[in-house]
């Protein structure tokens, strides 16, 4: 019986990519200058936005060290799905069937992009939804989840919008106000080919350091008042 107990992904213990992931971050240090941490911004492509069903057909990295654009450390892959179909989102990204018919599977690339990641902070635009599908396969290949903090940066653009114009989800305030396309635009930031996993990465990479150095102007050094700044707004722009 405790044999067969142990085969079940429940009872299973997490592969040692897992926890050596988990131990690294069980007494990490927020308190650090943001200078200090080296950060991963990522962006992935799906075939749909349904969590249970869908499958992430690209993933596109690239860090920042020392609030420093590293293009010399990216990361960038189209992933073979289980079912290569046209979807509706197809029409978003433009990755095709066919493109994906040579492609590596998620069991080939996920071990590489953990790896590329290891211990470093995570960024992303919506990066909830990106989590959500890096979780999924985590738990299926490796049976467990990562524990590195994720930084969003809608939430960001929230908090300094708040500051500097007093709404947060003010009635009337659309959503796209917050896209990254509509964002970057706002800012007056550099653009990249939106819906390439790559490009978007590279994309946020830019809207990340943009409000990085706007609340270090305002008096926010560390990662941990970079998290309570998207809570409250006790702290000003310069």
């Amino acid at each position: 019986m405790l044999d067969v107990l142990r085969n079940l992904p429940w009872f299973k213990s997490p592969h040692e990519l897992i926890s050596r992931n988990r131990s690294f971050f069980n007494d990490f240090d927020q308190t650090k200058p943001l200078s200090e941490y080296t950060f991963v911004v990522f962006d992935t492509e799906l075939t749909g936005l349904n969590r249970k069903k869908d499958e992430i057909i690209s993933i596109g990295a690239i860090k920042i060290k020392n609030l420093q654009i590293d293009l010399g450390e990216t990361f960038h892959h189209y992933i073979q799905p289980q079912k290569l179909d046209h979807t509706e989102a197809t029409l978003v990204h433009r990755i095709t069937p066919d493109q994906l018919k040579e492609a590596p599977t998620l069991e080939e690339v996920l071990p590489e992009f953990l790896s590329f990641i290891e211990t470093d902070l995570l960024v992303g635009h919506y990066v909830g939804l990106d989590m959500s599908f890096l979780h999924r396969a985590t738990e299926k290949m490796f049976n467990g989840t990562l524990a590195n903090p994720c930084i969003d940066t809608i939430r960001m653009a929230q908090g300094y919008k708040r500051v500097m114009f007093g709404y947060y989800h003010e009635e009337g305030v659309s959503p796209s106000r917050f896209s990254l396309k509509d964002l970057s635009s706002e800012f007056n930031l550099p653009f990249f080919e939106a819906h390439d996993a790559l490009e978007d990465a590279i994309q946020t990479a830019y809207l990340f350091l943009y409000l990085v150095k706007k609340f270090r102007k305002g008096g926010l050094e560390t990662l941990r008042e970079l998290y309570q700044a998207g809570k409250d707004s006790n702290w000003r722009v310069i």
